[in-house]
């Protein structure tokens, strides 16, 4: 709707007239605005000359009003004028919702309101007990609301708030105040007065110290503090004995209280991300203390401080919670932290004159991400704008990582876009707490950046004079540059890949099989050296020169974007020693010689092989799997042919991921006894990059047409069904799937299910995935059926493909296939029950007047507002399905909701209710009785179900 405001024409105005008595239903046809207790005015275009038409006709419906909302996107004065007609026509307003935030700008980022006070004439509204001003633009407290003497609750946050005056505390019956996201920089000690207040929220504001009076709020339950400046917190925090939640993460904290251990309800004290060096033992072996983040047992550093906190204690730190927005940066740098842990330091003098920065954190997928054949992406996407732009001094930053299970002959660096073409940056790891961890890097310019895992890469500056480059991960591996090998200095750098032997045995079924390292090679400069280059590889595990036929010794080479595998062995001297394979070698291209006999035809992949084979008769051909690999092959005389079949190409990369413009080669070595080893070479191939996955589909208890699907890695699956099960529900996972990093699929509803609401990853009803192996990759969507369920649920199911979404889904004989071509990947059962399902989809906007009825606290209901702010049958479900769970085996429950159905003047849904329950008396009385609804209910008020469906 707030486009709908946003594109309003000035003769709109004109028609608020009209408008108005519309809302009255004046017109034919005219949807009633004004129906029951609630006037929802802030979903329209000229709310206020509706609201100014209404007091002016002055309709008997208008007395009975409780609940007001109205946006503050409107002109001031009209604004105000209508806001001070409200006590006399409204007199029994309860609750008043006066918010901004409708409007976007270009970047997406919500739009204050235009309000800035209130009329004094509104502290004359004595039954009101809610008051919602956020998303607007006032600097002080307007002076008519600690007159509000009925006020339970208050909500303030996304202002510009300074300060809170004294006279706040003389709200007698206050149980819920936020002022999160506003400018505090202290508290009035009359705070500690609201003797009645249970949820304090003063999160995200400058605040560098609490009064001690905050320790007179006997009452409180939950203290929410983050995000704030404070170093300590006053030991008065000890009195609050109702206190359950108090976070204090991400503050400037040295000390806590150790009286704090002591409070008797204290179930969760967040406090992550201060600087606390020593925390009380009391706290420090509390199971519900959260602690990461803190350098606990670190001596105080004299140089820069840790990760996000500024060098100066003087310099602006500014927190974004965001994933798009903007902030300032001036020539006294700035401290920046944004949401999923990124940091950025900009240190005095980086910029001469002040410059905006734009920053958006994107969900990964293929046309953002440039990962090689063995990389994993440990992070999601961050792009800082304008592109290119430079310091004059080194910007720091740090992208939060997922931990790799294994950092065994791998790397983590930050990889980023620069003239068309993807670079890694040199990276340090810092590390807070076993889960929480750092990139860190030296940013040389503005563009996209991510974090990846790769395969180590050793590298060294080849001067004239020669050198020698080791793998630090594999000292069997080396390469000697002589001396005069070149005229100027070149870089060269290596990656050498491990395949586990257990695992290739097992591929094989050889109990002796072995394999070697893979090896890659990379070069600038010329192609060619001035002298021979000496590359050492050591033989595979098990395999000596001593017993080394080297008649079946065989070098292959091959560099994309050749599509062949060269026989090099006739080209160079090889060398074989008691542990080691060398040969010379004066360039990383090669020219194929004349054939031999019965060659080996090369394979597609930049590796190569070193194959050993038992002795036998016979010749191998080979074609191989698409890789940038070359090989290094042992293989005999056998009879028969030996063939590789090579997997489907891969899909082009995005422009963004393209090869380098000189692909390095590869060199590989292998020992087996078996005589055809094309597919097991390209099955071990495939498997060094393939992760073995489970899916799984669950739905919410309180929810259930919210589905969560997630594709897992084998070993997490546990895991992760133990914390999810207490809020959700569903089958087991489904078997394993081998998928490769970075590999698209999707999930498709059937047999009467389907996705709920437009979404962008959404393709003709078909969610995409895209797998990452250190990522979540997970999705939660709201789903809903065509099929009729008022007598009975819904039995449908979620299928995994593969691949990019078909023009129509496979048939059930597809999901017979097996194998890594197999395009059905898995499916999964899904229900959805009867009962309170279709009520929610009926109430609309009155589900707050109905929660009310219920006897849901304002709180709770504006919780539920925040959890679901642009979903309002989310709201709908969200409250029914809490208040059925609170209310599962006691008696009454279903004329409770009927009531509360009948008092919110929506009888049309009461109804309903008793035709379901008539129903549920007559067809399944024997279910009914196990959920202990039908016997101990008493009967319901009103005319019998019978007569309420005739």
């Amino acid at each position: 709707m707030a486009t709908v405001a946003e594109g309003l024409e000035p003769e709109a105005a004109a028609t608020g007239d009209a408008a108005a008595a519309a809302a009255v239903g004046a017109g034919p046809g005219a949807a009633p605005l004004l129906a029951g207790k609630q006037l929802n005015l802030d979903l329209y275009p000229a709310g206020c000359q509706r609201l100014l038409h209404l007091c002016a006709q002055q309709p008997t419906q208008l007395l009975q009003v409780e609940f007001l909302r109205l946006s503050t996107h409107e002109d001031p004065g009209l604004l105000e004028a209508a806001l001070a007609r409200v006590p006399a026509r409204l007199p029994r307003l309860r609750s008043l919702v006066l918010k901004g935030g409708q409007r976007r700008d270009m970047l997406g980022a919500c739009l204050p309101g235009t309000l800035t006070t209130l009329p004094a004439s509104l502290s004359g509204l004595g039954r009101l007990a809610h008051l919602d001003l956020s998303f607007n633009s006032l600097r002080t407290l307007p002076a008519c609301v600690p007159h509000m003497r009925s006020l339970d609750a208050l909500l303030l946050s996304h202002n510009r708030l300074s300060e809170l005056p004294e006279a706040l505390g003389a709200l007698p019956a206050l149980t819920f105040l936020t002022v999160t996201h506003n400018r505090l920089r202290a508290l009035p000690a009359t705070l500690g007065a609201l003797s009645t207040l249970q949820r304090l929220d003063l999160s995200e504001n400058l605040l560098d110290s609490l009064p001690a009076a905050i320790g007179g709020l006997s009452r409180l339950s939950e203290l929410n503090l983050a995000s704030n400046a404070l170093q300590s917190v006053p030991a008065s925090l000890a009195r609050l004995r109702c206190l359950r939640l108090l976070v204090l993460h991400s503050n400037r904290l040295t000390s806590v209280p150790a009286d704090l251990a002591g409070l008797p309800l204290l179930a969760q004290l967040d406090l992550r991300d201060n600087q606390l060096r020593a925390v009380p033992p009391e706290l420090l072996d509390a199971p519900f203390v959260r602690l990461q983040g803190n350098p606990l047992g670190e001596a105080p550093a004299a140089s820069p401080s840790p990760p996000g906190t500024p060098m100066d204690p003087e310099m602006p730190r500014l927190r974004l919670t965001s994933d798009a927005g903007s902030f300032p940066v001036t020539p006294w740098g700035c401290s920046v932290t944004l949401a999923h842990g990124v940091r950025l330091l900009f240190p005095a003098g980086a910029t001469t004159a002040p410059v905006t920065i734009h920053y958006q954190l994107w969900l990964p997928q293929p046309g953002l991400v440039s990962l090689g054949p063995h990389d994993s992406l440990l992070s999601s996407v961050l792009e800082l704008w304008p592109h290119g732009l430079t310091f004059r001094q080194d910007v720091s930053l740090w992208l939060l990582v997922v931990p790799p299970r294994t950092q065994l002959c791998r790397e983590v660096v930050v990889r980023t876009r620069s003239d068309g073409s993807w670079s890694d940056l040199e990276t340090f790891l810092e590390e807070e707490a076993p889960k929480r961890l750092w990139a860190r890097c030296q940013v040389p310019h503005f563009s996209w950046f991510l974090v990846v895992l790769r395969p180590v890469s050793d590298a060294c500056l080849v001067p004239p004079e020669g050198t020698l480059l080791c793998s630090s991960g594999h000292p069997g591996v080396k390469v000697t540059f002589p001396p005069g090998a070149t005229q100027e200095p070149r870089h060269v750098s290596m990656q050498v890949l491990r395949m586990a032997g257990r695992e290739l045995r097992a591929l094989l079924g050889e109990p002796g099989a072995a394999v070697s390292p893979l090896l890659r090679l990379s070069q600038s400069g010329p192609t060619s050296f001035l002298r021979p280059v000496t590359v050492q590889l050591p033989l595979p595990p098990g395999l000596t020169g001593l017993d080394l036929d080297r008649s079946r010794l065989h070098l292959l080479h091959r560099a994309p974007p050749e599509a062949t595998w060269d026989d090099i062995t006739a080209a160079v001297a090889l060398e074989v020693t008691h542990l080691y394979a060398r040969f010379q070698v004066t360039h990383f291209s090669w020219s194929v010689p004349p054939p031999r006999p019965q060659p080996h035809p090369c394979v597609p992949s930049p590796w190569s092989l070193l194959l050993v084979s038992p002795p036998a008769p016979g010749h191998c051909s080979w074609s191989a799997p698409p890789s940038p690999w070359s090989l290094l092959l042992f293989s005999p005389p056998a009879p028969g042919h030996c063939s590789w079949s090579a997997p489907p190409a891969p899909s082009a990369p995005p422009p963004s991921a393209q090869p380098p413009a000189h692909p390095p080669p590869r060199y590989w070595l292998w020992y087996t006894t078996k005589a055809r080893v094309g597919d097991l070479a390209r099955k071990a191939w495939e498997r060094l990059r393939l992760h073995r996955v489970n899916l799984i589909a669950l739905q919410r208890r309180r929810d259930p047409e919210q589905v969560l699907l997630q594709c897992l890695p084998r070993n997490k699956v546990d895991a992760t069904l133990q914390r999810l099960l207490e809020r959700y529900r569903g089958p087991e996972p489904s078997d394993t799937v081998e998928v490769f990093e970075g590999e698209k699929f999707f999930a498709a509803f059937e047999r009467g299910i389907e996705v709920d609401a437009d979404r962008p990853d959404c393709v003709e009803g078909r969610i995409c995935f895209v797998f990452y192996s250190h990522l979540k990759n997970v999705k939660e969507v709201y789903v809903t059926t065509a099929l009729d369920r008022e007598a009975q649920a819904v039995r449908g199911q979620v299928s995994f493909y593969r691949g990019s979404v078909p023009t129509e889904v496979p048939k059930e004989a597809a999901r017979q296939r097996k194998g890594a071509d197999a395009l059905w990947m898995a499916t999964l059962p899904l229900k959805l029950p009867a009962n309170l399902l279709s009520v929610a989809g009926r109430l609309g906007p009155d589900w707050p007047t109905v929660a009310l009825h219920l006897g849901l606290p304002y709180g709770e209901l504006q919780r539920i507002r925040h959890d679901f702010r642009d979903d309002l049958d989310g709201q709908t479900r969200h409250m029914l399905f809490s208040w059925a769970e609170r209310q599962a085996g006691q008696p009454g429950a279903a004329g409770l909701l009927v009531r509360a159905l009948e008092q919110s003047d929506r009888r049309d849904v009461a109804e309903e209710v008793r035709a379901v329950l008539d129903l549920g008396h007559r067809k399944y009385q024997d279910s009914i009785r196990r959920t202990g609804l039908a016997p101990e209910d008493p009967p319901l008020p009103g005319p019998p179900a019978s007569q309420a469906l005739a």
